[in-house]
């Protein structure tokens, strides 16, 4: 301990005692104040230094430059002491603490001045009297003396504009001076350990949106002194002159930690020692600060009345601001801190009061000091809405490996501990991780600093495995030991919590005990700064030097409190989402707490807390295991991505695997990360955490803003198998770091890295590291900046990837010499199998080698390898170049690339720029070189002539099995059929069911292509051309031609061709435009055209298709005769007839039609089928078709359907069996649908029938339909069911029954019959002898049957159920029964007769002998 000097007689007299008074009564001395505040003068007079650093802690802004000139250095500490004892109690007493702790005080001293300044409720005298004048109160304002006006007290005077200028520069000056003296002096260093002055170390600078708004290259690193230039870029990046044609405000964004208030403070350091040259003016502002004024700010208020007030005149100097705003900066540090949500100022002016958050609106929309630049500063989140859309952002990220290593040799004065320091990160993982956030990088060092003089080579892995552990050494190389250091450092932590809990994070001397002030200043755990807390209200404030240091203590209280139960401390275990809404009352201050609580729950923590809380091992464990416990419940939750990554922290922070194991196995196999700012230390977290996992895991980030090095954070990560990045903020630099972790991933098969900003030297770097990634199977750099040399380089990289199945490199810019380069490698490339390019979309499949893919799925067998042996010899390729803009010259080298390449499966050329001679010179190369599937040339400008000429290309073509060409709609598709090897290989494995499919050994038949030219707009006058290139063609199969221009005059035309096309099996002339006359015409083909069997035509919607028979097309192509059942009917070329059809529908029919329609079916041979549908048929129409059926020998089927016919057409109908004998059958139903079934020639006649059902036929009727069948030869059926004859009906039919030569059967069910019609028909029975037996049913059924014999019966029967006969029908039915003598069977069933009608009945029948059976 150093003794105190003895004082002398000159420094007892100007203290006012004298030294006999010191020396005599040493009593008198202890109780005197004088006394006191001569020993303290005395006492701190031999650490001048000390005291300064003191003074510039407890009044941070205060200028002391005069005292501290002062020669005499007594008076100078009695100056400064009484610059502290000014500030008030709280103050004092912290300040003696101070001394107490820090400095080497007698006991005596040190008990005289805790008792009696140490303590609340002490005493608190004035300083001594010196007899000098009286210096003034000290200023709060930013260190220098000044008049005080505030903004607008006064009306500006009238001056000249020199003196305006002249106010506006040494404003000017004023704010440089204050920057100064605020930013650029050293911090005080001994006693500060967390605070002391060290060069400005730049972290990772990035630009947030998709282009750079100020030019400068996408991803790079722009607060690094490591430029391409080796200069520092970072001011001229973010400041320069070309930013004035960018957005005027620019966010940076950043984690806490990251160094967001550093580089504030490091601009306006900077712009202060005038490197910043373009502002004129810079402003900085801190949020936590502003939200302590709770009254309304006007823009000039914030301006000078909180940062800096002007020396006269405010109002001059506002002007001047406004005037030149292009030239002032305004910096907002912690945006998110803002509480107050934004309201509306567009009718506000400057004058208009606000908050903070208000102002800044403003400022940022332009209405306030426009033109001005803005800088805020924020952690990720949701923004206020303030904002403007198109403000710049900035990602800021923290260290990474140079930038650790450059900070760590500043950290270390000697170079012995640099070298030991570096070698503890090289070894240690974890730390070095941590290190990639500035602020635990300054932690780690302090801890080494501490450590590494008795720490053996890699024992820190131990000691610092983690952020809580860091914290825990950090304080324990600060503390002293003793009670005291303990009861200060739980005081730290209930200071914490409580503030933490209130949204707090600056504290006045009130609120913190003078001991614990003093305990936290002595160790530099806090900081002071002048706090405004309203215009002209200015107090000291104080705060934890980082956010997170405050959270560790709030941490540390909630574990080793006994005030905490254990439900409030398992209530702080929660994890938080990223997505914070910064317009809640509250902020997000405790986010870090459950990471450190999870922290110091960890067993290497339990004697530093068994140490503060001197309770027992037994009371902290189980306060580590109720941590532990909360922390396995949410391991076990599905969460969504940030909290997983806060969840991995906290495992990881325990140390515990058991934990870390269950986390790894309840995370699902596909892990998502959307929309979230990620960093190096978080995939550290998580990569810690997948360590502890068995099962493989698909991570995936999408539109998550990554720190550039964080991939390596991924390296040695064995459970990743589907690795998967979206983001645009992925550069170069992340590719780098890619490209360094992927060989290391054993168990990787698929990497995405999409919709980034990887160039060339990303590429470079993925190039050489994925021949290190021999397993993987797809990999995808969609959407990225690659040119044409990237992409070739990616593309020479494929044999060296043997598993790969999938390259996917779309949305990239590629030119078309290097698409026709990528064919070319496709073609040599042996595992290739599929190049599908379409405009950006650019995707290459390939089939593992068979020795890979036997690896791949274990050993086959020898039967496996040959297989696999004859696939490799078969490789088949697809090419999918699609709106290429390949031209003509292009298709000629692909032409020559594929000469000498594999089979090809599918060439797909669509959308190019091939036009005709293009698609010409590729149907020429298909015809030479065969296609397995498909050759698709659409949408290249085909013409109608480039048709005839593809046509007469494919003429020779043996493969080809559809060609299908539409103009309308740019499509051109050749579709191949397998080549005759092909087509054996096939039929081995095939299975034939059916004898008739069987084809002969020798030759298999050859394909019938289908041409089909449809919407072309082919006329009369490209038929010529079209026939003749289709006669080429031997073997075509199907023509069509619809959706043409080929009119009436083309298809007459086509017709006289048409024998020369060969067989076909259809043509179809739909949408040609054609009239019904050419339609009838169209019926010539039957008899012309051997092939055409049926002609369907579809008047209005214009549908016209000949088809043939596809058997009869089978056999001409000269296979053998199949079998076919006995008894069959056969044409004369030995085969079985196949009627020919005719089908019309759609169309209105007249007369005049209907005899050109039958005089030119009169000539078609037969046997023939007329299927006609019209709109509505008249009678004189339906007249005319019967009229002329008679003429056409040939017919065998007439068919009306959906036909509206009248009620006359019965009548009609029924005369067509005299009209035409070789009617066998008319069926008519509900008069639209008509049946007429005709006999052919050779066949003998037989017996007729008529079905006239649903027609409507009354008692009108049926006279004059009764003529019509009279003249009918042999009418074997007639069917009039479902009519409405009733009883008058039926008993006129029944009168003339007897002329009808009806043979079989008469069906009159459903008529609407009576009693009255079973009575006439009991007494008509006698005057028909040719009935045989007659049935009526009067139930529900309503049914009615009359058979027939063609003799004379003389036994007749007669069956009557549910017929109710009353009493006064006995008479009429016993005269009936007693005329019909040949009746010997009478049926009565349920007739409602009662013994006495029957008795009555059969009394009065009067028959001859003979018998009569009755039931």
């Amino acid at each position: 301990m150093r003794e105190m000097e003895p004082l002398t007689q000159r420094d007892c007299t100007r203290l006012g005692v004298s030294r006999d008074q010191l020396l005599m009564d040493p009593i008198s001395f202890q109780l005197d104040t004088k006394n006191r505040w001569v020993c303290l003068v005395r006492l701190l007079s031999n650490d001048p230094e000390w005291l300064s650093a003191k003074v510039k802690f407890f009044l941070p802004n205060t200028d002391l430059g005069s005292r501290n000139e002062t020669p005499d250095p007594t008076k100078r500490v009695f100056l400064q002491l009484r610059e502290l004892h000014a500030q008030g109690p709280a103050t004092w007493q912290a300040f003696i603490h101070c001394v107490c702790m820090e400095l080497e005080v007698p006991l005596e001293l040190e008990v005289l001045l805790l008792s009696t300044w140490g303590h609340e409720g002490g005493e608190f005298p004035s300083p001594l009297e010196t007899g000098e004048e009286s210096e003034p109160e000290p200023q709060l304002g930013h260190g220098l003396k000044r008049p005080h006006q505030s903004c607008g007290s006064s009306p500006r005077l009238k001056q000249s504009r020199k003196q305006y200028l002249e106010l506006a520069r040494r404003y000017l000056q004023l704010l440089r001076t204050s920057a100064q003296q605020r930013y650029g002096g050293k911090l005080p260093g001994p006693g500060q350990p967390l605070a002391f002055h060290q060069a400005y170390i730049p972290t990772i600078l990035q630009w947030g949106r998709a282009t750079a708004p100020f030019n400068t290259p996408e991803g790079a690193s722009m607060g690094s002194p490591r430029a391409e230039d080796g200069t520092d870029v970072s001011l001229q990046d973010l400041f320069n002159a070309r930013t004035d044609k960018g957005p005027r405000v620019t966010v940076l964004l950043g984690k806490a930690g990251m160094g967001k208030t550093t580089l504030t403070r490091w601009l306006c350091q900077r712009w202060a020692d005038g490197q910043l040259d373009r502002f004129q003016a810079l402003f900085l502002f801190e949020f936590r600060q502003l939200n302590l004024i709770k009254s309304g700010l006007t823009l000039p208020q914030l301006l000078f009345d909180v940062y800096l007030s002007p020396e006269a005149d405010s109002e001059a100097v506002f002007q001047y601001l406004e005037e030149n705003s292009s030239g002032v900066l305004l910096i907002f540090d912690g945006l998110e801190e803002a509480l107050h949500p934004c309201s509306g100022r567009d009718g506000a002016g400057p004058e208009a009061p606000g908050p903070a958050l208000a102002l800044f609106s403003g400022l940022c929309r332009g209405t306030l000091l426009p033109g001005c630049r803005i800088m805020a500063t924020s952690r990720p989140g949701k923004l206020p809405a303030c904002l403007p859309t198109e403000a710049a952002t900035i990602h800021m990220w923290g260290f990474d490996g140079p930038r650790v290593e450059e900070y760590v040799g500043r950290f270390f004065s000697t170079q012995p501990l640099q070298e030991a320091a570096l070698e503890e990160l090289r070894v240690n993982r974890r730390l070095r991780s941590m290190c990639a956030v500035p602020a635990l990088c300054r932690v780690a060092c302090l801890c080494l600093r501490h450590l590494l003089p008795g720490l053996s080579p890699g024992q820190s892995e131990a000691l610092l495995p983690t952020v809580t552990q860091n914290y825990v050494q950090m304080v324990l190389a600060l503390s002293p030991q003793g009670h005291r250091a303990t009861s200060s450092l739980m005081g730290l932590g209930e200071v914490a919590l409580e503030a933490l809990e209130a949204g707090k994070v600056i504290f006045f001397a009130t609120d913190i005990p003078p001991s614990v002030m003093a305990f936290g200043a002595a160790l530099g755990l806090l900081t002071s700064f002048c706090v405004c807390t309203g215009p002209r209200q200015q107090q000291i404030g104080y705060a934890f030097t980082h956010l997170s240091l405050q959270q560790f203590f709030a941490a540390l209280h909630l574990m080793v409190s006994p005030s905490v139960d254990k439900d409030a401390l398992t209530r702080h275990v929660t994890l938080n989402s990223r997505w914070v809404l910064r317009t809640k009352a509250t902020l997000g201050l405790l986010d870090h707490v459950p990471a450190f609580l999870a922290g110091l729950a960890s067993c290497a923590c339990r004697p530093f807390l068994n140490h503060l809380t001197q309770r027992g091992e037994a009371w902290v464990g189980s306060r580590q295991a109720e941590v532990i416990r909360a922390l396995k419940k949410l391991a076990t939750r599905r969460l969504t991505g940030p909290k997983v990554i806060e969840l991995c922290h906290c495992v990881g922070e325990t140390q515990e695997p058991e934990l870390a194991s269950l986390t790894a196995r309840s995370l699902p196999y596909h892990l998502p990360f959307h929309n979230f700012l990620l960093t190096y230390t978080d995939l550290a977290a998580l990569t810690s955490i997948l360590e502890h996992r068995d099962a493989p895991i698909h991570l995936a980030f999408e539109g998550c803003p990554l720190e550039p090095c964080c991939p390596e954070a991924l390296a040695g990560c064995g459970q990743v198998e589907n690795l998967s990045f979206k983001s645009r903020r992925c550069g170069d630099a992340f590719a780098e770091a890619l490209s360094r972790s992927l060989p290391t991933m054993s168990s990787l098969k698929k990497l995405g890295l999409a919709r980034s900003k990887i160039t060339a030297r990303g590429i470079q770097h993925l190039v050489q590291a994925l021949p290190r990634c021999p397993y993987l199977e797809e990999v995808s750099f969609q959407d990225n900046q690659l040119k044409d040399q990237e992409v070739l380089k990616i593309v020479e990289v494929l044999p060296s990837l043997p598993w790969l199945q999938k390259l996917d490199l779309s949305q990239n810019n590629i030119s078309v010499s290097t698409l026709l380069c990528l064919t070319k490698v496709a073609v040599t490339c042996p595992t290739i199998r599929m190049l599908q390019v379409r405009k950006t979309d650019l995707i290459i499949l390939l089939s593992p080698p068979a020795e890979a893919a036997a690896e791949l799925r274990g050993s086959p067998g020898p039967q496996g390898n040959a297989s696999q042996s004859r696939e490799a010899q078969r490789r088949s390729l697809t090419l999918r170049l699609q709106e290429c803009q390949l031209t003509i010259y292009d298709v000629e080298m692909l032409i020559a690339q594929l000469r000498e390449g594999p089979c090809l499966d599918e060439v797909d050329l669509s959308g190019n720029r091939l036009e005709s001679e293009g698609c010409l010179c590729v149907a020429e190369a298909a015809s030479q070189r065969h296609i397995a599937r498909k050759l698709d040339l659409s949408d290249n400008g085909l013409s109608v002539a480039g048709i005839h000429e593809v046509l007469s290309a494919l003429s020779t073509c043996r493969t080809l099995a559809d060609l299908h060409v539409s103009l309308k709609h740019k499509t051109v598709v050749l579709t191949f059929a397998p080549e005759p090897e092909a087509q054996e290989v096939t039929q081995e494995r095939a299975v034939f069911p059916d004898s008739l499919m069987l084809q002969m050994p020798s030759e298999l038949p050859r394909c019938s292509p289908r041409v089909r030219l449809v919407h072309c707009g082919l006329r009369a006058e490209h038929l010529e051309e079209l026939c003749a290139a289709l006669r080429g063609s031997c073997c075509l199969g199907h023509l069509d031609l619809s959706g043409n221009a080929l009119g009436d005059q083309g298809a007459a035309q086509l017709v006289q061709w048409l024998p020369g096309l060969g067989t076909l099996q259809s043509l179809n002339l739909s949408e040609n435009g054609l009239s019904l006359d050419t339609v009838f015409s169209l019926v010539q083909c039957f008899s012309t055209v051997r092939w055409v069997l049926h002609l369907d035509v579809s008047f209005k919607s214009q549908r016209v298709i000949l088809r043939g028979d596809r058997r009869a097309r089978d056999l001409s192509a000269g296979e053998p005769l199949p079998e076919f059942p006995a008894g069959a009917q056969s044409s004369g070329f030995g085969r079985p007839c196949t009627p020919r059809s005719f089908c019309l529908r759609e169309c209105q029919l007249e007369p005049l039609s209907l005899t050109s329609l039958c005089k030119t079916l009169e000539k078609c041979p037969g046997p023939l089928e007329v299927k006609l549908s019209c709109v509505a048929l008249s009678d004189q129409s339906l007249d005319t078709l019967l009229w002329h059926l008679p003429s056409i020998p040939q017919l065998s089927l007439l068919q009306l359907s959906q036909t509206p016919l009248s009620a006359r057409s019965p009548v009609l109908l029924a005369r067509l069996f005299s009209l035409c004998p070789r009617v066998q059958k008319v069926d008519l139903r509900s008069l639209h649908e008509v049946t007429v079934n005709f006999r052919s020639s050779k066949e003998q006649k037989g017996g007729c029938c008529g079905r006239f059902t649903g027609c409507g036929l009354s008692q009108d009727h049926v006279e004059t339909l009764c003529r019509s069948l009279r003249t009918c030869e042999d009418l074997s059926q007639l069917d009039l069911s479902a009519n409405q004859l009733g009883d008058d009906g039926l008993r006129c039919l029944l009168k003339g029954l007897p002329q009808l030569p009806i043979s079989a059967s008469l069906n009159l069910s459903g008529n609407s019959m009576s009693q009255e019609s079973a009575l006439c028909l009991v007494e008509t029975l006698p005057s028909c002898p040719r009935v045989r037996e007659a049935t009526m049913n009067l139930g529900s059924e309503q049914s009615f049957w009359i058979h027939f014999s063609r003799q004379e019966e003389t036994e007749k029967t007669l069956r009557l159920t549910e017929c109710i006969f009353r009493p006064e029908h006995m008479t009429r039915l016993a005269a009936g029964l007693s005329q019909a003598w040949q009746l010997t069977e009478l049926s009565l069933m349920r007739c409602c007769l009662s013994l006495e009608d029957l008795a009555v009945l059969l009394s009065l029948v009067r028959r001859p002998g003979g018998l009569l059976s009755l039931r």
